[in-house]
């Protein structure tokens, strides 16, 4: 039995399983491939535009491709497994797999693999063909890896954040418009639709403060470049999201419980 236990928590079926879903799921193939790129390709054709070539046209380049990375877990792991979970439990899929003895958190443990298998092919595609059509400044080593670090931390805060919208609403329609509201809203206020933090309202900069994504796409060059760089406000930043997205995975679990019982 317990041999049986640890195969399905490991199976390597059960995450081509999951990895299958994923990338038939088209959203993660818009938005978090296909937006991104298309998205970095136009505003640095732009850029170089209105930017004389030199080392600004290259700065500009590379923060804006850092910038609009972010869109990757924003779209893969956020929109695409949320609306994925919605539809699932809309069709009451999780119920028929523990009658097959797949417990919901083998499921759950399997996803996040395949999501991080499916992202990390995304970023890979998106900076082999960002090193080869834009100009981009090669980053220092810790600050290639603390770019990798915020990213991962964003795609974990978000999963979270998508399995409990997901959980709480159980429908496709209303998951679909949630999240596709709060996308656009973190790219907008991110300062990824033309809009720059400097340009934004008093009020509204305060708003974009608060996200991740802001200081991503913002300041990252900075630390791209190993040059000095106060984290604090992006540290906090990530604690504010990771708390809602805790406080709402606990509402989702007691939700749950009372449902049972």
């Amino acid at each position: 039995m317990q041999n049986n236990h640890k195969r399905k928590t490991v199976s390597l079926q059960m995450l081509g399983f999951e990895f299958r879903k994923v990338i038939g799921n088209p959203y993660v193939h818009i938005f978090g491939v296909g937006m991104p790129v298309l998205m970095m390709i136009i505003i640095t054709r732009a850029i170089g535009g209105e930017v004389p070539e030199g080392a600004m046209r290259i700065a500009m380049n590379t923060s804006v491709f850092l910038g609009i990375g972010s869109l990757i877990p924003m779209a893969t792991i956020f929109m695409g497994y949320a609306v994925s979970n919605a539809q699932e439990m809309e069709k009451g899929i999780p119920q028929r797999m523990e009658l097959f003895g797949i417990r919901a958190g083998v499921s759950i443990c399997n996803r996040v693999l395949s999501e991080i298998i499916f992202m990390v092919l995304a970023f890979l595609i998106y900076f082999v063909v960002g090193y080869v059509a834009v100009d981009l400044n090669a980053p220092t080593f810790s600050g290639g890896l603390l770019y990798l670090l915020c990213i991962f931390s964003l795609s974990v805060i978000l999963f979270c954040l998508a399995h409990a919208i997901s959980s709480l609403l159980r429908k496709f329609s209303l998951t679909y418009c949630v999240t596709m509201l709060l996308y656009f809203a973190m790219m907008i206020l991110g300062g990824m639709m033309g809009i720059s933090f400097d340009n934004m309202p008093a009020a509204v900069q305060m708003v974009a403060k608060l996200l991740p994504v802001t200081y991503i796409n913002r300041d990252f060059y900075t630390v791209w470049k190993g040059e000095s760089y106060n984290f604090m406000p992006m540290l906090q930043s990530y604690l504010l999201m990771a708390a809602i997205a805790g406080i709402a995975i606990i509402f989702t679990m007691k939700r749950t419980e009372r449902k049972l019982h």
